[in-house]
C-alpha cells in the first residue's frame, strides 16, 4: 500500500539514516541509536516499509574484490525517441547485468548507462554484443572512468580507493 503523500518526521528520517549504512542492523539496536523503545520503533519500520519509503534490503558487494573493476560511461543516442522505442529500449537495457545503471537524459544524447566489467576485453564485448545491438541503438561513445572519487553505493568498502 504505497502513499505518494506519506510523511516523515523527525524519528522516521532518523530510522532511515541508520539504515542507509546499516541495514541489518537489529531492531533493539536501532531503536537504542534513534532514542525510542523497540515498539514505536518497530511500528515506525514497518509503516516505512508498507509506505514504499522503504524499498527494500540488498547486501552491497565490492565489486573489485569480485573481478568487475572497469567501469565504463556510455552515452547513447538513440534513432527514434517515441514511447514506444524509448520502452523497447528500456526494457532490453534491464537484460544487460554488467549495465549497473541506466538514465534517460535530456540533452545532446538519450541514455548515460553504467557498464562494469572485468576489463577492456570484457567491456569492448559488452558494447558489441548487448549494447550497441539494444533496440533504436544509432550512436554510442564511451568514457573509461579512471577512479570513483565518490561512489555511495561503495561507501562501506573503505579500503576500495580505485576502481
Amino acid at each position: 500500500m504505497k502513499n505518494s503523500t506519506f510523511q516523515i518526521d523527525t524519528f522516521d528520517r532518523k530510522i532511515l539514516d541508520v539504515l542507509s549504512t546499516d541495514g541489518r542492523i537489529s531492531v533493539t539496536a536501532l531503536a537504542n541509536r534513534i532514542g525510542l523503545s523497540k515498539s514505536p520503533t518497530q511500528a515506525r519500520l514497518k509503516r516505512l516499509e508498507e509506505s514504499g519509503a522503504i524499498r527494500g534490503y540488498r547486501a552491497l558487494y565490492d565489486p573489485i574484490q569480485l573481478g568487475r573493476d572497469h567501469v565504463t560511461f556510455v552515452e547513447v543516442k538513440l534513432s527514434d525517441t517515441r514511447e514506444v522505442a524509448l520502452a523497447a529500449f528500456n526494457a532490453a537495457v534491464m537484460l544487460i547485468p554488467e549495465v549497473e545503471q541506466c538514465h534517460l537524459i535530456a540533452g545532446a544524447f538519450d541514455y548515460l548507462l553504467k557498464v562494469r566489467t572485468s576489463g577492456m576485453t570484457g567491456y569492448r564485448t559488452v558494447l558489441a554484443e548487448k549494447i550497441s545491438t539494444l533496440p533504436h541503438v544509432a550512436h554510442t561513445s564511451t568514457y573509461v572512468a579512471m577512479q570513483a572519487v565518490k561512489d555511495d553505493a561503495m561507501a562501506l568498502a573503505p579500503n576500495s580507493t580505485s576502481l
